[in-house]
Order: structure tokens, then sequence, then C-alpha cells
């Protein structure tokens, strides 16, 4: 049943109610409630898991909506694994002459036996099923770990939802979380609203259950040590998670889909110390994005390590970095790694606003020692490769960015098509982009070429390397 609830009534009621789960192999996570059963289905494909060689097991399959450009219905599934399951997508309407499974770096290879795709996993994996090269009306197949034990259940600081649909009450917006809490939002649980963490350290959001609604989907706003793992976000406003001034943020194996203008997934503003890795992020505008000051959020931004991770942007970068900062006090933007992504896609109609990888530089920051290394390029709709460049953006931008230095892109690979060159220019003599590299970057079988790479005024040190 649907559920309207305080904090404290979701606490006190859900520990009471709820036994711990029991591990199985697959573990398959509740339906919604039968009131809600049909508002959330997809009946594009039937989805069947099991325990090799064991008896099929349904699961139920989420409508999500992609694409701000035209929004569409696509699917999705959900379910945990502590072993080797074999997987079985039935597409359920019309003919089937192929099937893809991405990222490929996964390494998922499956059997098609007229519209059904049978296929094997060995450990958990984020994918993307697509029959006859449909990438608008495809299957997000999400196989997580099995889920972290349940805290203490008298513990005061647990907020457990459970399996069910939560909403707030009636004209509340958010779920505020203080410090010291472990909020638990289990498979099979959908949680209305925005989850806010603000003002608080010692936070984690663990568990494999679905966020829905919300301006944001998550907030994290002058907080240190929080933790994200798990959790699917579906269509938010806004961002899916929006870190303001903040530090200690971890964010791991999260999953979301946006459709609308200004819904990127993962933006960082004036944030320090980010780890975030093995998320799928197919979002209508910027995946991730890291800036310094915007809005009441103001400081530098260092140290974050982005890995093992799947990027799609529908519309926008997958990856932007630098175009917000302080017109009064310069801030730097340092030491970011990027490392083993798949971008399935990339399109932005505005060359000024294109790059798979992307640092637009704006806002006095000083963008420096930035690395992209073993990143794979699926598909580019329309867009490049990469756009490093100090700018002075008249929409967004109060000043001109004041710099970037030591760039490295290693070991980088894009599938092919037709896409721009790539750009790299400074704005200015004392507004210039030093000490770039480009090593070992491959569009199909040939090595990216000098005529691949516009290269404009005010750049020293750019080399380009097999």
């Amino acid at each position: 049943m649907t559920r309207k609830i305080t904090l404290r009534l979701v606490t006190a009621v859900s520990l009471a109610a709820i036994a711990p789960a029991v591990a199985a192999r697959p573990i398959v996570y509740d339906n919604p409630p039968s009131k809600a059963l049909y508002t959330y289905h997809d009946d594009s494909f039937t989805v069947r898991v099991r325990a090799p060689g064991g008896k099929w097991q349904d699961l139920y399959e989420y409508r999500v909506m992609v694409d701000l450009d035209n929004p569409q219905p696509a699917s999705m599934v959900t379910f945990g694994m502590d072993g080797p399951v074999e997987v079985a997508v039935q597409k359920n309407n019309g003919d089937v002459r192929r099937v893809e499974i991405r990222p490929g770096s996964k390494g998922v290879q499956a059997r098609l036996e007229g519209n059904i795709a049978y296929f094997t996993l060995a450990r958990p994996a984020n994918l993307s099923v697509e029959f006859d090269g449909d990438r608008l009306h495809n299957l997000h197949l999400f196989a997580n770990p099995v889920e972290p034990p349940l805290p203490d259940r008298a513990d005061p600081n647990l907020v457990y939802f459970g399996p069910g649909i939560h909403e707030l009450p009636e004209g509340q917006t958010k779920f505020p979380i203080g410090s010291n809490k472990t909020v638990y939002v289990a498979g099979g649980a959908i949680v209305k609203g925005q989850i806010d963490i603000s003002n608080a350290s010692n936070v984690r959001l663990i568990g494999h259950g679905i966020l829905e609604g919300g301006k944001e989907g998550i907030s994290v706003l002058y907080s240190r040590d929080v933790t994200i793992d798990g959790p699917v976000v579906l269509n938010p406003q806004h961002y899916t998670v929006m870190c303001g001034q903040s530090s200690g943020l971890t964010i791991r194996n999260l999953k979301t889909f946006s459709a609308g203008s200004w819904t990127d997934g993962l933006d960082m503003m004036s944030c320090s110390d980010v780890t975030i890795d093995d998320v799928f992020l197919r979002t209508s505008d910027d995946a991730i994005a890291i800036y310094a000051d915007r809005w009441d959020y103001h400081g530098d931004a260092r140290n974050y390590r982005v890995t093992n991770s799947t990027l799609w942007a529908d519309v926008a970068h997958p990856i932007n970095i630098g175009l917000h900062g302080s017109k009064d006090e310069p801030r730097v933007i340092e030491n970011l790694t990027f490392r083993n992504i798949d971008i399935l896609g990339h399109d932005e109609d505005d060359r000024n606003y294109q790059g798979a990888m992307a640092i637009t530089d704006g806002d006095n920051n000083l963008v420096r020692n930035i690395l992209f290394e073993d990143i794979r390029i699926d598909s580019i709709e329309e867009g490049m490769l990469f756009n490093f460049r100090v700018v002075f953006n008249e929409k967004y931008s109060l000043a001109p960015g004041c710099g970037i230095e030591n760039v490295t892109v290693r070991n980088a690979r894009f599938k092919g098509g037709i896409v721009n060159p790539a750009v790299v220019a400074g704005y200015a003599a004392d507004r210039a982009v030093h000490n770039v590299t480009i090593e070992d970057f491959r569009v199909g079988a040939t090595p990216l070429g000098a005529s691949d790479v516009e290269v404009g005024a005010f750049v020293k040190d750019f080399r380009l390397r097999p």
C-alpha cells in the first residue's frame, strides 16, 4: 500500500514490520503494490532471471523516460545477485534481427533465439540491452551486488524504507536527514520526494530501492563524510545529486534517468574529496559537472576520482568541468581523475557546448591536473571528442577563466563516426592553456591525427602522441 509518513514514523513503523532480508541467487525485489502496479510498468519487454539451470523468476519492468529532444519511454529492471545469473530478455513487439549489450567493455554476449536474448552474468553489472540498434526504447538492466546488511533495527539513527511506496505528508517537499543517520532504501521501495542532507556529517544513504520525484533526487549541502550507495533515481525535476560546498562524498552504484530541461546527473559546486565509482547515468543534460562557486556555494574544488562508470548524455556533456566560479575571487579546480569510463552517448547541437570530455573554463577558475584514462566512447550523434577551452560564456559566465594546465588523455577509444574536430584553445596570453597531452587515442583502428584537433590561440605545449 501507499504510505504517507514523517521520517519519525518511517523509522518507528518500518523497523517493526520488516524482517531481515535473506540472500538468494538471484535476488528478486518486490513489485510495486497492486494499487500502483500499472503506474510504473512498461510492457515492451518480459525479463526473467535464474540461477544457472534453475527456475526462471519474473522481474518487474519499470517505465523510464529518456532523451530531452523527444522524450521516449524506455524500460528498466533491477535485481540483486550473489553468484552467476542467467537472464532472458523477451522483446514483446516487432521482429528481432540482432541484439547488442552495452557497454561492450563488460564482455556480455547474448544468444538470440527468436525474440528472446539469453545471456549469463558472472558478476553485478549495469547494462543497456538494445534490439536492432534501438537506443531510445531499450532495456536498462541493473544487476546489483547483495544489499548491505541492515543495521540494528533498534538503532534510532536508522531510517528504513521497506518495500512499497513511501510519500511525504502533504505540503512537505523533502525528507531531511541529519548527522550520523543511515538511510536504507531497500530493493522494492519507492520513495517519492527529495532526500535532503544539509549541514550534516557521517550520513549513509544505501540500498537498491528507487527515489522518485523531488526537485533534486538527492541534495548534499554544506555537509561532509556522506556515502550514497546503490539507489536508482527516476526522472528528478532538476539534478540527480546536487552537491554544494561539501567534502568527503562517496557515490557508488547509483543509477539515474532524466528527460527534462536542466536535468543533470551529478553536479558538484565547490566540493572536494569526492569518489564516484560504478555509476550509470543517463541524462538529458550534463552527466557529471564539476564547478567552483555557484549560487550559494563557494570555494575551490579538488581531489576527485571517477572510476568504472557508464555515462550517457542524450543531451549535452557526459563530463563538463569548470564553467562556474567567482567573478571576485579566483578559484582552483584541480586533481581530477576519470578512469575506466564508458561513454554510451553524446549529443549537443550547439558547438559551444560540445565535447564528450569538456573543460569549459570560465569565471576566473584555474583548472589543472586533469587525467582522462581508459576512456571508451561508443556513440556521438552530434558533438566532438574533447573540448578544452578557456572561455567567456556570455550566457552563464561573469568573467573568462584563468587558464587550463596539465591535462592528459591516455588510452582513449572512439568506435568511429562523423564528429566535429576536437578543440583546444585559450582566451588570452594570461588566460592560456598549458601542457595538454593526448596519448594513444584511436578512432576505430586509426590513431587520432593532427587534422582531428583544432588547436587555437594561446595554447602552449600541446602534444599528440600515438
